[in-house]
């Protein structure tokens, strides 16, 4: 079995067998065809390439891989990926599909990388002849078992009183807290907007990176979660006080995880927390609901991730080095 590279602008060609090899693996959304077009559409250069193992109908291992510089390659890893571009089966050693894939890659191939790996996805591998595995941020998630009361009774008794008593103050100031979800796609575009409005204002607006509908990070969001309305997997929270749009989360799921993509929240705001207020409601929603199995991060580790979770894990990534003799 070898490996064969294509321009990544074929991807599209090659979807199904991208969407088989995932859904018969790690089976998430963040490798869905639905989320890989649109971000190579938006973040992928002609350098890159599409490298298919096996048979072209049936492979057994997919990646975008990308030359980051003389001699190195990895999986292709925007900043909008929480996960990196591979797939594989999980009764082929890493180790060997990396070795082989050097053979495909042009000479000299010194360094391959495969990037943030989710060992609940892809365990992690043992350190053997030239591979090695390095940490690479731990994340949280949340189990949605049983009802959302006792994932609630089992927070700190600070993050309860606390919200308590922001909804108290709310309250006395006559301020209506309300949570809308968005599921249509024709809602999306307007969700886009509405989110980098709130973000602009913020101090990614003055770093550069904000969301917009027009930069590219917009584009990709509005044209992935319209994809993933298709089949009614895409959610925009919103939380307003009266008609204030104060926070917003913008998440995917399948029939097993729901993904936190992005957050933000009006930062002029300093009497209340409204992006813990939504995800309160949020998580009440999902529970509620039983939605999904589990609730995904998949950002660093924070403190307030713990007041939500104690479920923690190291993300990690994989390189396999080629020494030239």
């Amino acid at each position: 079995m070898t490996w064969h590279l294509y321009p990544v602008g074929e991807f599209k060609q090659h979807r199904e067998n991208w969407d088989r090899l995932n859904s018969q693996g790690v089976n998430t959304p963040l490798l869905s065809s639905d989320f890989v077009i649109p971000l190579l559409d938006y973040f992928s250069s002609n350098k890159d390439k599409l490298a298919i193992h096996g048979d072209s109908q049936q492979p057994d291992a997919m990646a975008i891989v990308t030359k980051t510089k003389f001699g190195v390659w990895q999986t292709l890893q925007p900043s909008q990926a929480p996960l990196g571009l591979w797939l594989q089966n999980k009764t082929i050693a890493t180790a060997n599909l990396l070795s082989s894939l050097r053979k495909a890659l042009p000479f000299p191939t010194l360094l391959i990388g495969i990037t943030q790996q989710d060992p609940d996805l892809l365990p992690r591998p043992e350190k053997s002849s030239g591979l090695s595995t390095l940490d690479y941020i731990q994340t949280a998630r949340v189990s949605v078992k049983g009802g959302f009361d006792d994932y609630w009774s089992q927070r700190g008794k600070n993050l309860r009183q606390n919200l308590n008593r922001q909804r108290n103050r709310l309250a006395r100031e006559g301020v209506q807290a309300t949570l809308k979800i968005i599921t249509e796609a024709e809602a999306i575009p307007q969700a886009i907007v509405d989110y980098g409005r709130l973000e602009s204002a913020g101090w990614k607006n003055a770093g550069g990176t904000a969301i917009h509908i027009d930069n590219n990070q917009g584009k990709f969001y509005r044209d992935m979660l319209i994809n993933f309305c298709q089949h009614r997997d895409a959610l925009v929270f919103q939380y307003y006080y009266g008609d204030q749009l104060v926070a917003t989360d913008l998440c995917i799921k399948d029939g097993h995880s729901l993904i936190i993509l992005k957050t933000t929240y009006d930062e002029a705001i300093t009497t209340s927390s409204p992006a813990m207020l939504m995800r309160q409601e949020a998580f009440e929603y999902i529970f509620n609901n039983q939605l999904v199995e589990k609730i995904e991060f998949y950002g660093k580790v924070m403190d307030w991730h713990t007041k939500w979770s104690d479920e923690i894990r190291i993300m990690y990534h994989i390189n396999l080095t080629f020494f030239v003799k």
